[in-house]
């Protein structure tokens, strides 16, 4: 199994300097790169704080200059805010720059904040369409002079200029939550980015039959790569422990109040959730989030994430965003690099 770094800048209080939280980023993405990890993955958000990644090519390329090994994956480009030909160049570019190391993870997006902002208040089921656009549209501009005919763009014959790299095109990854997604990653010759979310170990096994029902819906095509990505956190003492998971509750209540889009919102940053307020939250419970997220001592972790492995899944991606402090997340992502790693390798 491969295990990957999915990381962003992430901002909760006023006094957290950007730039010292850019530079917290790439040290985490160095260490991932020294020890062994495959791909490092940012993603696509704008307008909001909570997770700063406004165009993940920059980040990626300026890793490229910072790391050796390590590829580097979009995690994820959201389709309806971009015109294939600009993404089919960017992606190009980024794959020149970093010698061929580009990953291009692809969404729809989620946060109707950010619809509202650069998609003019698209709806989600008209933002998938745009993915499933965009996907063959970015192939055939790779591959030159290609006329684009569809429900959100059209322009005339054009051919990507640069071309990637890697030949035909570097991996495209799809996320998929529903079957459709999981079926129209498969028809493009896709591989697949699967979350659980705050959700646990059944909704992990629920995406991994999706992925094997498309695959076997489409025998024919060679079996593409799935990844999980899941929130992850190790210690070795119970004092650690219950602090992480209650970090990672605090994270998710701030996802689901971003998610929801009802609070004000000022310079950035959403109205401070109280703790009356989060505690109301159920499912993102502390209790909940040790249940459901990787959360535990390094023996604990990898018990957890053999079931990942014994799924079939192919990668697993320690998804490291988590309101802590930085030297939590890398005492943390330490312990899984010495103690959960070599038991997979």
């Amino acid at each position: 199994m491969d295990f990957s770094l999915f990381a962003h800048m992430e901002r909760i209080d006023e006094e957290q300097p950007q730039k010292r939280l850019y530079e917290e980023f790439i040290e985490l993405c160095q260490i991932a790169d020294r020890s062994g990890f495959k791909t490092i993955w940012n993603g696509e958000h704008h307008g909001m704080n909570f997770t700063i990644a406004p165009n993940p090519f920059i980040n990626l390329t300026d890793l490229a200059n910072k790391t050796k090994n390590v590829r580097l994956g979009t995690g994820t480009i959201v389709a309806p805010f971009w015109h294939p030909i600009k993404l089919a160049e960017e992606a190009a570019m980024a794959d020149i720059i970093s010698g061929g190391r580009l990953e291009l993870g692809i969404a729809r997006g989620a946060y109707s904040f950010e619809y509202d902002r650069l998609a003019d208040g698209i709806d989600p089921f008209s933002a998938g369409n745009a993915l499933r656009e965009i996907v063959p549209a970015i192939k055939a501009l790779w591959r030159g002079d290609y006329t684009g005919e569809g429900e959100h763009w059209s322009f005339p014959k054009t051919t990507s200029s640069p071309k990637p790299l890697q030949a035909p095109n570097p991996p495209i990854w799809i996320a998929a939550r529903d079957q459709n997604s999981h079926d129209f990653a498969l028809k493009e010759g896709c591989n697949v980015q699967v979350t659980p979310l705050w959700l646990g170990d059944e909704e992990v096994i629920s995406l991994m039959e999706k992925f094997k029902l498309a695959c076997k819906k489409h025998e024919e095509i060679k079996r593409p790569k799935i990844m999980v990505l899941r929130h992850t956190f190790v210690a070795e003492t119970e004092e650690e422990i219950s602090q992480g998971a209650k970090d990672i509750s605090r994270f998710y209540c701030y996802f689901g109040a971003w998610f929801k889009n009802e609070r004000p919102i000022a310079q950035g940053l959403i109205e401070k959730l109280t703790e009356k307020e989060m505690t109301k939250l159920e499912m993102y419970s502390p209790q909940n989030m040790r249940k459901n997220s990787i959360i535990g001592t390094p023996e604990d972790v990898i018990n957890r994430i053999k079931l990942c492995e014994n799924l079939g899944y192919d990668e697993y991606s320690y998804w490291i965003d988590s309101s802590m402090d930085f030297e939590t997340k890398k005492k943390s992502l330490q312990l899984f690099i010495d103690k959960v790693m070599p038991a997979f390798n």
